[in-house]
Parts: C-alpha cells; sequence; structure tokens
C-alpha cells in the first residue's frame, strides 16, 4: 500500500463517507493498476454520494480497462442522469462520449 493510500485511509477511519477522500483513494488504486480495488471505491463514491460526477467517468474508464464494457456503460449512463441533475455539462459531455465509443 502506498503513503498516500495509507493517509487517505487513516482520513476515512474518521469519516468513511468522505466522497473526496474515497475518490482520491480510488485515482490512487487505479494508478497503482490495483483496478478491482478502484472500482470498489469508485462504487463506493457513488452509492454514497449519487452526485459526484466525476466518479462515474473514472469508475467507467476502470471498468473498460478490465473489459467489463457492460458495467462501464452501466455506469457511464448513470453518471449522464447525475451530471444532468447537477447540472454538470462538462462531465456529461465526457461520460456521453465515453459512453458512445462503447456502446
Amino acid at each position: 500500500m502506498s503513503a498516500r493510500a495509507t493517509a487517505l485511509r487513516a482520513l476515512l477511519e474518521h469519516d468513511p463517507k468522505n466522497s473526496f477522500v474515497r475518490y482520491g483513494l480510488a485515482l490512487d488504486h487505479a494508478n497503482r493498476g490495483e483496478l478491482e480495488a478502484a472500482v470498489a471505491e469508485f462504487r463506493t463514491v457513488v452509492a454514497n454520494d449519487p452526485n459526484y460526477c466525476a466518479a462515474y467517468f473514472h469508475g467507467g474508464q476502470t471498468l473498460e480497462k478490465l473489459g467489463q464494457l457492460p458495467g462501464a456503460a452501466e455506469l457511464y449512463r448513470a453518471g449522464i442522469e447525475a451530471a444532468q441533475r447537477t447540472g454538470d455539462a462538462h462531465t456529461r459531455s465526457e461520460l456521453e462520449g465515453a459512453l458512445s465509443m462503447i456502446a
């Protein structure tokens, strides 16, 4: 486990639903090639905070790397809905682009 992951996990012990910290942990896992762990963290982010749009995009990207295209498409679609709810046009566009590449 990286020093960054250790620090992020320590922060999560005090606030397990902190979306920003959990998202950072997911990115750390993804950057270190721990794709299954990254997906689990991205899914936890969106379960705790359904409007955290970036987690849908990066979670979908990670699922694509794992060859799990149906799961990626499902996450992208859910992210598009979240981006519509929050008015996040930029992330919505990224999600729609990613979805169009695999659908």
